[in-house]
């Protein structure tokens, strides 16, 4: 698996409007008071998260332990830094509210939170690979930073990329591309295929209205 990419000299989606779409930016002090108390869940006998499974993720560095669990049908990954007894940080695949009953089992929305000092090394890419490569098919957020939305699009080389429309609990496919105006609308969010999905079987399977190719 691929850890970390290259960037590219000039992104396609580079003028699409992404300033109309950025995350909220997270205080630092407050994400590293999350770290270490999730931290100390795991590392502490009876503590809540103790003991949860390890997954076989490639990683930048030997030290990384990438741990697992799942509630509620979301995905929990969080990495820790044994060399530094630390955590690194954590993605969720969550469950959208925006989509009805019959598309919830195949559809996640990954977030993510990482120190300073791990963003940009490749984290996020082998955290998402694992989970496409599970078969799970990932929907962005309404906002995206312009980091993770170049991370999407880089994922795009070696997993099928669309976007679909999500309102009224009915996910509406449009396809492979869309225009600026669709593109911006916070009702518009990027699919990625997990393995073994292609486009037909997810509509089917998800109950989507498909309005492109």
């Amino acid at each position: 698996m691929t850890a970390l990419l290259a960037p590219l000299p000039w992104p396609p989606w580079r003028g699409l409007g992404l300033e109309l779409r950025i995350d909220v930016q997270h205080r630092p002090d407050a994400l590293d008071n999350e770290l270490d108390t999730l931290h100390r869940r795991l590392v502490t006998p009876g503590g809540a998260l103790h003991g949860i499974a390890t997954l076989d993720i490639d990683s930048p560095w030997p030290s990384l332990v990438f741990r697992y669990r799942e509630a509620d049908g979301e995905h929990y990954v969080y990495v820790e830094d044994t060399a530094h007894g630390c955590l690194a940080g954590y993605t969720v695949f969550n469950r959208l509210i925006e989509v009805g009953r019959r598309a919830d089992p195949y559809l996640r929305a990954p977030h993510s939170k990482y120190a300073p000092a791990y963003q940009r090394r490749g984290l996020c890419t082998a955290v998402y690979e694992w989970a496409l490569g599970s078969g799970i098919c990932l929907l962005s957020g309404a906002r995206q930073s312009p980091g993770a939305h170049a991370l999407w699009h880089a994922l795009a080389r070696r997993h099928a990329l669309g976007y679909v429309d999500v309102r009224d609990k009915t996910p509406r496919y449009l396809g492979r591309r869309v225009d600026r105006t669709v593109h911006d609308d916070l009702h518009t969010r990027m699919l990625l295929l997990g393995a073994g999905w292609s486009v037909d079987r997810l509509v089917e399977a998800a109950g989507m209205e498909r309005v492109g190719e």
